[in-house]
């Protein structure tokens, strides 16, 4: 299903080495960053659900969380200072 998704949408697909996750860092970080700050904290009742909480985390993450890799201030406040 991803595959078809991504060939439809002329998207490349390029994994990681399994077990390597030092090749993909960014992203890996990321990951753990939602896991532990709402994914692991909640029972979900419906995608719906995980949606909503989803959206409201990835706005608090982007404009009011700082972020110590960029300074320790929010993405979106770091965004403003270089655009």
């Amino acid at each position: 299903m991803l595959e078809q998704w991504a060939d439809k949408n002329q998207i490349q697909l390029v994994f990681i080495q399994p077990g390597k996750p030092q090749q993909n860092a960014y992203i890996e970080r990321y990951n753990r960053t939602v896991r532990y700050d709402w994914l692991s904290q909640y029972l979900f009742e419906s995608i719906a659900e995980v949606q909503h909480h989803a959206t409201q985390w990835l706005w608090i993450y982007n404009n009011e969380r700082p972020n110590t890799a960029i300074g320790g201030i929010p993405p979106r406040q770091k965004l403003a200072l270089v655009a």
